[in-house]
């Protein structure tokens, strides 16, 4: 099998197993199907931004020419900030977009990881962005009415929490047996101010996340196409937005937005 397209961060679907799909030019190839099969990678020195298709040198903000990545609102600071986000007070790069955006509901969360992990998502995207992330277990820990409020809570925990995952200890992590999330939300709750405790989520329920893998690799080392050009490996599983090979070696797709790729199955 033989596929050649612009590739895009990868569809997810919570089952027993994620099931990911790889959109590669007009396609989404079944990934979970391919897992034990080698796959050869080829980057053909083009890329588009995702949003106009624009080819560009670089790529901004995981998939996006210059000209986008400063004036389209998902890539606005308030994305990796929150609590910046000003749109409940009518100030928005685009206030339409912000209205379907930003000005909805939110969810706190934790997210194990291989750390804890205090993050930040719209209610539609759950569980989408923690299967992004790789995480193995998570629980809502506050919902908002607006982006804004959750970054506010989101700061307030951050003193005591992580913020970001550490990517490689969440390639390596099986389960999330080790920590009581339902535990560590009470801690979250008891450290907010009292105006902000009115946003906890009475959703106690933990989402537990198996991803495909037939290996949990001892150690791992990262291949991007700004080193290579090719790579050929045996791929051993799929987590968050990475692809596991033999040998430890792992991808994130999510990294090359917009890349031209050729994508041979032997």
């Amino acid at each position: 099998m033989q596929k050649q397209g612009n590739i895009r961060k990868m569809h997810t679907d919570l089952d027993d197993q994620v099931k990911y799909k790889l959109p590669i030019g007009d396609e989404k190839l079944d990934m979970n199907a391919l897992i034990g099969k080698e796959i050869t990678l080829t980057y053909l020195g083009q890329i588009n931004c995702i949003h106009c298709g624009k080819k560009t040198k670089t790529s901004f903000s995981q998939g996006y020419c210059y000209s986008c990545f400063t004036t389209l609102p998902q890539t606005d600071p308030s994305i990796l900030r929150p609590e910046l986000d000003l749109s409940y007070l009518g100030i928005a790069r685009d206030m339409e977009w912000a209205k379907e955006n930003s000005l909805k509901p939110h969810y706190v969360y934790f997210a194990y990881s291989g750390n804890l992990k205090v993050g930040v998502t719209r209610e539609s995207q759950i569980p989408t962005r923690w299967i992004d992330q790789g995480a193995v277990g998570a629980i809502k820990l506050a919902k908002t009415p607006n982006r804004h409020i959750a970054g506010v809570i989101e700061v307030a925990l951050k003193a005591h929490f992580a913020d970001k995952t550490n990517w490689r200890a969440m390639l390596k992590l099986e389960d999330s047996n080790d920590i009581d999330l339902v535990e560590e939300k009470l801690k979250a709750k008891e450290l907010l101010h009292p105006e902000l405790q009115q946003y906890i989520s009475l959703d106690d329920e933990i989402t537990d996340i198996v991803y495909p893998m037939e290996i949990i690799p001892e150690k791992v080392v990262s291949f991007s196409f700004e080193k290579e050009n090719e790579f050929t490996g045996v791929l051993k599983g799929i987590k968050g937005q990475y692809l596991i090979f033999d040998g430890g070696k792992v991808m994130n797709i999510r990294k090359h937005n917009g890349y031209l790729v050729e994508l041979k199955v032997d």
